[in-house]
């Protein structure tokens, strides 16, 4: 079921197919990017058991830190809505940005000027070549869908926003909101 086409900005939601990944399984993923050379995207529902601080012992921060795909997990990425205090942010789409400069982050982490609803850290990325997005929607592994909550989707997603896109879906998709994440649990 592919409702919209996939472009920056919309999110990927996971199939109930996909089990046993477990960077996927019931993953919301963002779309920073998508083009001829492949996509970018940040896993939006899946926080780690980490805040800022156990990355960054010099920046005294409890924003939490969420695992944002299996790409470069060794590495801090940010998206945020506050382009006008971060510069060299880029417009992902719907007033949500990707990075910008870090200094000005650390000042404004430092100060306490960024809340929970501003900013989002996430551990390594989420990452497609050229044709395997293509490929996987065509296998139907994900549902691409457009981002309803524009900005407001940042510090907002809790691991139940695969469970509510479920049933906002319907359908068959409203017995999947409530079935085990392991089906062996059933």
């Amino acid at each position: 079921m592919i409702s919209v086409k996939p472009t920056k900005g919309v999110l990927l939601v996971a199939e109930p197919s996909i089990i046993g990944d477990v960077s996927f399984n019931r993953s919301v993923v963002l779309l920073a990017e998508h083009n001829d050379n492949g996509s970018v995207g940040f896993i939006l529902n899946k926080p780690l058991n980490y805040c800022l601080k156990d990355f960054l012992p010099e920046v005294n921060s409890n924003l939490k830190v969420y695992n944002g795909g299996p790409v470069e997990q060794d590495n801090l990425y940010f998206i945020h809505k506050v382009p006008e205090l971060i510069p060299n942010s880029i417009e992902i789409s719907n007033g949500i940005f990707w990075g910008g400069d870090f200094t000005t982050i650390l000042g404004m982490l430092e100060s306490n000027e960024l809340k929970d609803d501003q900013i989002q850290f996430f551990l390594g990325y989420s990452g497609w070549s050229s044709e395997q997005l293509t490929e996987e929607l065509e296998e139907n592994s994900w549902v691409v869908t457009s981002n309803d909550s524009k900005n407001m989707i940042i510090g907002n997603c809790c691991e139940s926003f695969w469970k509510e896109k479920m049933i906002e879906f319907g359908g068959d998709y409203m017995i999947w909101s409530n079935a085990p994440e392991n089906p062996n649990y059933n």
